[in-house]
Order: C-alpha cells, then structure tokens, then sequence
C-alpha cells in the first residue's frame, strides 16, 4: 500500500459541484486583520465589518474559522471585535507572505479536513493573494469574499482580486456566501444569520 493510499483524503469534494460552498465542506481564512494595517486600509472599517459579519454567520452554522498575523509584534494583533470572535488557537502566526509556507497554517487547515477555503482580509494583492494562490496549489477549492478584502489602494485590491479570479478563485460576497451556507429559509440559524445579513443592508 503506498503513503498515498494510507493517508485520509482530506480534500474530498464528492459531491460538492465545483462553484458551490457548501457549508458542511468549508472555512474560512482571515489574512491579516491587524491593528497596525487595518487602519492603512482603503475603506478599512466597511472590510472589517464584512469579516465580522463573515465570522459570526459561520460560527452560526458551524464552520470553523481561523486568522493568521503577519509579524504581530510590528504590526499588531488581529483587531478588535475579530479576534474575540475565533478562540483559543484560532489566531496562527506566520512570517510568510503566503501563510500555507507556514507549517502551524498547514497543520491547522489539514486538521479540520475541509477542502474548501473562503479567504479575506488585507491587502488583498499581496499576503491575501498569495495565500489564496497557495490554498489553490495545494489542492483546495478558494473562495473569496470580495467585500471583505482591502488594500490601501483601491487600484491594488482590483489588481489582486482580478488575478485571484483568473487563477481559479470563486468570487462572492459575504452575503452570497452566508445565504449559501444557509440553504433554505428551514434552516435553524436562518433568523440569527438574516439578521447579520440585513445590518449591511
């Protein structure tokens, strides 16, 4: 038996067609939502709402959710309402531009065996990018939530999101995204997530 078939598939998109985000298959990725950057950021405030909306919908239905901090003694820990939404091991440190060079990031998304990844955060043509590209690379599905992604020039967050869709990322909204992971108007967190949905509104 080779390595290959003794390992578990931890990228199984059985049934999952290749543009959809299914909530039971997903998670998601916050890049470098920092205190020191954040504030740089065109429009930061309205990006960072986006991510806490994105967060709390997917803690309302179960996906896990992690972040990553770039050199976090410059720069600063995640800010504030995010990091306290992501618990305990959640925030991963990494030096990388593209986190999945780092081997805590790797270790982390291998261990919750989701294949699909839904990335934001800042800047969006630099650590987003590359750490999208990466995810891609290694085998996983990348969404990105578009309105959840800055940078400090709107010229720069347009480059980058536009070569994240010409690599192969889905692009969406954090709306699409939690209607989405929703499925019908049954479902039991559908009240608690419209009304996340409805503040951006």
């Amino acid at each position: 038996m080779t390595d290959a078939q003794k390992a578990p598939n931890l990228l199984d998109f059985e049934g999952v067609p290749p543009h959809r985000a299914a909530a039971s298959r997903c998670l998601v990725l916050l890049v470098d939502a920092q205190a020191r950057l954040v504030p740089a950021i065109r429009d930061g405030d309205a990006v960072v709402a986006a991510m806490d909306r994105l967060l709390r919908g997917a803690d309302r239905l179960g996906i896990p959710a992690y972040a990553t901090e770039h050199c976090a003694d410059a720069i600063g820990g995640t800010v504030a309402p995010l990091a306290g939404r992501l618990g305990t091991g959640r925030l991963l440190a990494k030096r990388s531009f593209d986190a999945t060079a780092e081997p805590e990031v790797r270790r982390s998304l291998d261990g919750t065996a989701r294949p699909i990844v839904v990335v934001a955060g800042v800047e969006a043509h630099v650590c987003v990018a590359q750490t999208a590209l990466g995810l891609l690379a290694s085998g996983r599905r990348v969404f990105v939530a578009e309105d959840a992604c800055g940078s400090r020039r709107g010229s720069d967050r347009d480059a980058g999101l536009a070569r994240l869709r010409a690599a192969g990322c889905v692009p969406a909204t954090v709306e699409a995204l939690l209607f989405e992971w929703l499925g019908d108007a049954d479902n039991p967190a559908f009240r608690d997530v419209l009304s996340i949905i409805k503040e951006a509104r």
